[in-house]
């Protein structure tokens, strides 16, 4: 019995889902400190973190900055010489320059000393994700080499060169292998190998956004591979928007030997949420006794020439990774009255429901980022808009059960939105109508009955809803077309040709002329009586947020820079993007909702909350695309 308790077998491991920022390099180093600190008030001895955690998945063409390399080594100095890291093997996530190539890489450090630099293996890059246009695959399976420290982390590590390349770790009670992301979905996993050679515990830091039923496709990749190959995987991953127009879903978990032991939430306002799991090694080795087929192939000799060309992958299995040593254990000596956790049945949620969630947590980052006033909505009593305005009153709600719940975070971004410091929401209605401005935009051909489909609307969901005849408006366009063509453009109804029809279309509302609801969207909060909030930075869809002035788009000319460790202040740009106004929310095309949010056709162009119409993506070049949109969006 007491060779037993000496021996440690129960090992605490910790994974998390982060709400990083992208360029926030100061907000990325607190929440990563945070979740660490939070790993360790509950035991565990390994922290894994989501990819790119430390400047943010979506920084896109600010990779290719080498700003961007020298303030993600300056995050992980602060990592390293700070006491709440010490006496946890912590895995982070950062872009790195390695003889003059740029990797995706997971850091893996313990008590200030480098363990391993693991660059990603497999890129992603359909859908969308671009990762090779600003990353390099590492394609040495089973190799490393020399990675010359910089001199201002030689300083603190006492380190001149690290281990690069792929390798795992063995520490003095078991093996830890990594995968990044796209690794775990290609056909062949390093996963099945490194399990071969003896790994027992796999991590895998992701940068997954959400798609429709999504959820489904990760677990059972995840529970497939350790019910066929044994062992305890743990997945970490992105949360929330990080500038772009992507919702990251968490999903985090803990598995072994196919069943879940932890579940992260999938919909959550909250900025770090790590899961702590207590697991026996010794389940893993029983486990993989029992299937010999595996037995048969992890134990196979050196393959003779003619045995490779006949079945390369046998090859592939018996090839043993470079293991770097590490004096220190997951486990505890006196580890016999340690609590296991039990399996839980992972919770599913339906598309209505993932419909309903995401769209509206993608709503909260960006309103609270941007720190403008709510959202402008021109409600015509159809079903785009009034969907779209369904998704705010769902964001008022999660926002009202957060604080129910005690999130102090979620608490301090809604006093920020609505300028008060001592309030605090309880019914998503009041919410809702502090927030979202719904406006009917009636003209001649306007029915009665859509005027009251969309004041019954924004009664049930509580939004402060006004009318406008927009006859005038419309009139005005017309005469200014009639006076320079000398001719007035009819609906097919009468007379008129399918292109006049289409052009008419377009001067009906919600398709208002643009400078007709800037107005009302920056004077808004004036007609209801708010003041002005605090100096805020534009509303940039893409991650400059934090940084000491906005930065330009990736692709624009002249790239802003983020400060890199500095304070997060407030930039109006000069054109009354102050913090009291407010952010035109324009309503989505239905084919866009399935199968992924946010909304995205690859096929045609389209339109989407707050975004100018995209062209197909086989014609747009993406920074330029992008740099476009960010112009035109707020201009």
């Amino acid at each position: 019995m007491a060779t037993a308790a000496r021996m440690g077998r129960k090992v605490t491991v910790a994974t998390c889902a982060l709400n990083q920022w992208a360029l926030d390099f100061e907000g990325n180093l607190q929440r990563i400190l945070k979740s660490i600190e939070i790993a360790k008030h509950k035991g565990a001895r390994y922290r894994l973190g989501p990819e790119l955690e430390i400047c943010g998945y979506g920084c896109w063409d600010h990779y290719y900055e080498s700003d961007t390399l020298l303030h993600s080594l300056q995050v992980l100095a602060a990592l390293l010489e700070s006491p709440v890291t010490q006496d946890i093997i912590c895995d982070v996530g950062m872009p790195i320059m390695h003889r003059n190539v740029r990797y995706n890489c997971r850091v893996i450090f313990l008590n200030g000393k480098i363990l391993l630099i693991r660059p990603k293996m497999a890129l992603a890059n359909e859908g969308n994700y671009r990762e090779l246009r600003w990353f390099t695959p590492w394609s040495r399976s089973r190799q490393t080499e020399e990675y010359f420290l910089p001199r201002m982390i030689q300083d603190l590590t006492e380190q001149e060169s690290v281990p690069f390349g792929d390798a795992v770790l063995s520490t003095r009670d078991t093996c830890i292998g990594s995968e990044v992301c796209e690794e775990l979905w290609t056909p062949h996993s390093p996963h099945v190998d490194m399990g071969l050679d003896g790994v027992e515990i796999f991590t895998n830091a992701s940068g997954s956004h959400h798609v429709l039923r999504k959820a489904h496709a990760r677990v059972d990749l995840v529970t497939t591979a350790t019910t066929k190959n044994g062992g305890i995987y743990l997945l970490a991953n992105q949360k929330g928007c990080d500038g772009d127009r992507l919702y990251y879903d968490g999903c985090a978990l803990i598995a072994m030997n196919g069943g879940i032991f932890a579940q992260g939430s999938q919909f959550s306002l909250d900025d770090v949420e790590v899961l702590t799991a207590t697991l026996d090694l010794e389940d893993v080795r029983s486990y993989r006794a029992e299937i010999s087929s595996r037995n048969l192939a992890s134990s196979q000799g050196p393959v003779r020439v003619p045995a490779l060309r006949a079945c390369p992958s046998q090859a592939s299995r018996v090839s043993p990774y470079p293991r770097v040593k590490v004096d220190f254990a997951l486990s505890r000596d006196e580890d016999l009255l340690e609590p296991l956790s039990e399996p839980v049945e992972w919770k599913y949620h339906s598309p209505a429901e993932e419909i309903s969630l995401g769209p509206a947590c993608w709503l909260w980052d960006f309103l609270r980022r941007s720190q403008q006033a709510g959202f402008f909505l021109p409600l015509s009593g159809g079903v785009d808009s009034g969907a779209t305005a369904c998704l705010v009153y769902s964001m008022c709600h999660q926002v009202c059960e957060a604080v129910k719940h005690g999130s102090q975070e979620v608490l301090a971004d809604v006093r920020t939105i609505v300028n008060q410091t001592s309030y605090t929401p309880q019914d998503p209605r009041e919410l809702c109508s502090r927030i979202l401005t719904t406006c009917y935009m009636a003209s001649e051909n306007s029915s009665r009955e859509t005027c009251n489909r969309a004041g019954d609307l924004a009664q049930q969901i509580g939004s402060h809803h006004i009318g406008l005849n927009i006859d005038p408006a419309v009139k005005a366009i017309m005469g200014i077309f009639s006076l320079v063509t000398g001719k007035s453009p009819a609906f097919s109804a009468h007379g008129g040709s399918s292109r006049e029809s289409l052009a008419l279309q377009n001067v009906q509302p919600p398709r208002l002329p643009d400078q007709v609801r800037l107005l009302q969207r920056r004077h808004q909060p004036h007609w209801r009586g708010q003041q002005d909030g605090p100096e805020s930075l534009r509303p940039a869809l893409h991650g400059a947020l934090p940084a000491s002035r906005p930065a330009e788009h990736p692709g624009s000319a002249g790239h802003g820079r983020a400060g890199a460790l500095g304070p997060r202040t407030g930039v109006p740009d000069g054109r009354g993007n102050g913090g009291g106004s407010v952010t035109v929310l324009l309503p989505p095309p239905p084919c866009c909702w399935v199968p992924s949010w946010p909304p995205f056709c690859p096929d045609k162009p389209c339109s989407i909350a707050g975004f100018p119409a995209r062209e197909p993506r086989a014609q747009r070049h993406p920074s330029r695309a992008f740099s476009v949109q960010f112009r035109k969006t707020w201009e």
